[in-house]
């Protein structure tokens, strides 16, 4: 078992808060099994196990919780004294008004509760509402490249990188042996977040569309694109789409956890820009399934993985533009920000040619601040510096924490 470490670690630290612990994350990438982790944990450090109650809603046994009461009760009546009890409620959302209870349990001072819920009715965007500013939320991704690592050692990191990109880095895949079974598992989990993330929850009935709409986002990854670039494409294929179906299907995706949008923001005016964004997946394996690996498009593919690295390392990230130069990434936390360009290779024709590394190191130069500035890229070089922009390249950057 990949032990996922930096989000097990985000558990401790809330251990015994008075704060529901949300989960949240695409399909499969993990929060059942970091909540067993989680367990483990407690009882390694001296819990008993009957000061645990684990209710998974997908399993027969616990079919008849129905409601908020009767999720109520049962909790109710396995709390035998005053001393503490560890409850971890996954899939709540199959209780009608879970919420209810949740709140109810969430006054009483010998719980420490902890739930996970399917990202169709269990969304970022819905939790203020639900449970009313008493949570804290880890947002949990698939494996990052430094966890990936952990279940392939025999691989160097140039063949791993092409399986990470390829196979995807949700957890399960890394039990298959070969390309068609993780193939199939992803087919199935592809489907489900169209079918029942997307479509039964906005209440879609054109399932074609909604998946012609995913084509075209997996095929533009890290391009610069508005609504009506979606729309105006899909007419011009003989589909027939409005701005505000569309807006409607992407809504749908990001509130998944499939899609990551990310703003643009204009450095020197220090306001964000709502015209156009970029749109990142959350596995570049769901990807690869839908269109393969395209030639060429190497670029994108790894301007993607950084994205969702720094996700993984708590930053805020947004596209950046000063003057008429883009930035690839603004990474931005407590600590400050960073200004990040990301280029499959900085090599041109022949060895005395710069012009990639002009083009990278040209926006960086029109940032007048002295936080991080940095170029990623996946040519073999050692850390370098150019007039205060580091070079680096993105494999040693992700195996970094």
């Amino acid at each position: 078992m990949i032990q996922r470490t930096e989000y097990l670690n985000m558990l401790k630290r809330f251990k015994d808060k008075e704060l529901i612990k949300v989960i949240t994350g695409i399909r499969r990438c993990g929060k059942s099994t970091l909540l067993e982790m989680y367990k483990n944990y407690l009882i390694d450090t001296g819990i008993q196990k009957d000061k645990i109650i684990s209710i998974n809603m997908e399993d027969l046994k616990y079919n008849f919780i129905k409601n908020y009461m009767d999720l109520y009760n049962f909790i109710n009546e396995n709390i035998k004294d005053n001393k503490k009890y560890y409850i971890f409620i996954d899939e709540v959302q199959k209780i009608d008004e879970f919420q209810r209870a949740v709140d109810s349990l969430y006054i009483k001072k010998n719980i420490d509760l902890y739930i996970t819920g399917s990202n169709a009715n269990l969304l970022s965007s819905e939790l203020a509402t639900l449970l009313s500013g008493r949570y804290i939320e880890i947002k949990m991704l698939p494996l990052s490249f430094k966890e990936y690592k952990e279940a392939f050692k025999k691989f160097n990191n140039d063949e791993l990188y092409q399986k990470y990109i390829s196979f995807g880095s949700l957890p399960y895949t890394t039990t298959f042996d070969n390309e068609d079974d993780v193939s199939m598992y992803i087919s199935s989990i592809y489907n489900d977040i169209i079918i029942k993330d997307v479509m039964t929850r906005k209440k879609i009935t054109d399932e074609r569309m909604l998946r012609s709409v995913a084509d075209f986002i997996m095929d533009n990854i890290g391009n610069l694109i508005s609504v009506n670039n979606i729309a105006n494409s899909l007419k011009s294929n003989g589909r027939n789409i409005n701005v505000r179906t569309v807006e409607k299907y992407l809504e749908g995706f990001t509130e998944s956890f499939f899609l990551y949008k990310a703003s643009r923001y204009d450095i020197k005016g220090k306001q964000y820009l709502k015209t156009v964004e970029k749109y990142y997946v959350s596995d570049l394996g769901l990807r690869y399934f839908i269109l393969g690996r395209k030639i060429g498009d190497f670029g994108h593919v790894l301007e993607n993985v950084v994205y969702l690295e720094l996700l993984r390392r708590g930053y805020d990230v947004f596209i950046g533009k000063v003057f008429e130069y883009e930035i690839d990434f603004v990474a931005i936390n407590n600590e400050g920000r960073s200004y990040i360009q990301v280029a499959d290779t900085l090599k041109g024709l022949d060895k005395k040619d710069t012009k990639i590394l002009d083009r990278e190191l040209r926006g960086l130069h029109k940032i007048n601040d002295n936080y991080e500035k940095l170029i990623l890229t996946s040519d073999k070089i050692p850390l370098t510096n150019e007039d205060g922009i580091k070079i680096r390249n993105v494999l040693d950057w992700l195996l970094d924490k």
